[in-house]
């Protein structure tokens, strides 16, 4: 089984983290890889990573045309087997690809992925509750803990038997990035629903397919992280308007209310440090979730 490992890069900036995230794939325990990289509108870029990583698989986008869509071309030029996501800020454990074949091969899955563990670049806020990782591109805490069958799993740990993801039509670019004031954030949910619905079978997650997560300071700079949630909320209810179903994010949301919301105050009563900031940031993400939800509903879903 080939698996063909689609990266998508946009800034300079990322160069070395890029290269990281590269040798990471080199460097996998499974060697039937082949690795396409997409450089989205920067042919400067283009040209830098050209000059310093000749023998990379390389291919520039004509002008800035987001992940979603570069992720869609990536796998157009890819003749993999099944097709595997990861961000370019991203590190892949070295059995992240073998650990994703064996889902394919023991359980005949059409899609897996893996757990996201953050890399912390920074000191970890000690007020950021683990329930809200997703707001930084990681597992959160109430997510499964044993291989099992989920709707879809964050798109740095995804993957496609590659024939489904092209009957699928892939990702529909208009389900992520920045529309107007708007930040969409539902691509792989969408993408995964409409497997479920067309093939009946959802994503193999498999806890020790494991890929590391860049966590920088903007991604846990609080104003960020306020957007993040209203306009996730807001996602969900577009993602309901397109696909009539959002009920795993009502189930963990009744997680988070009737489970999380006892635990934390329990602790907060035992006295546990750091805990009273936790539980209020834990209340204020859950309610903008829920307010961004509920101003897409009514904002009519455009």
């Amino acid at each position: 089984m080939k698996v063909s490992v689609i990266v998508a890069t946009y800034s300079p900036e990322m160069f070395d983290h890029f290269k990281e995230c590269i040798e990471s794939l080199k460097n996998q325990s499974y060697h039937n890889v082949e690795i396409i990289a997409i450089v989205d509108g920067n042919e400067d870029y283009y040209r830098m990573i050209k000059e310093k990583m000749p023998d990379l698989n390389l291919h520039l986008n004509e002008k800035n045309l987001g992940l979603l869509y570069s992720r869609n071309r990536g796998v157009e030029l890819s003749n993999g087997d099944v097709v595997a996501f990861i961000d370019d800020d991203a590190i892949a454990d070295g059995k992240w690809i073998e650990e994703l074949v064996r889902m394919y091969e023991k359980y005949d899955a059409i899609a897996t992925g893996g757990k996201i563990e953050p890399m912390w670049m920074v000191k970890k806020p000690k007020w950021f509750p683990e329930e809200f990782y997703w707001m930084i591109g990681a597992t959160h805490l109430g997510f499964p803990e044993e291989i099992t069958e989920v709707r879809n799993t964050f798109g740095s740990n995804l993957s496609f038997r590659r024939d489904v993801f092209l009957r699928l039509g892939g990702f529909n670019p208009e389900m992520g990035g920045i529309r107007g004031k708007r930040m969409l954030q539902a691509g792989e949910t969408e993408l995964c629903e409409r497997m479920k619905r067309r093939f009946g079978k959802g994503v193999m997650y498999n806890p020790d397919a494991v890929v590391y997560h860049k966590i920088f300071e903007r991604r846990v700079k609080f104003s960020f992280l306020v957007k993040r949630a209203f306009w996730q909320g807001y996602s969900k209810a577009v993602m309901e308007g397109v696909v009539k179903n959002i009920h795993e994010e009502r189930f963990f949301l009744k997680f988070l209310i009737k489970e999380r919301t006892l635990i934390r105050f329990k602790s907060l009563i035992k006295g546990e440090p750091d805990e009273a900031l936790k539980l209020l940031t834990f209340l204020f993400f859950t309610l903008l979730v829920g307010a961004g939800y509920s101003w897409g509903r009514v904002a009519g879903l455009d």
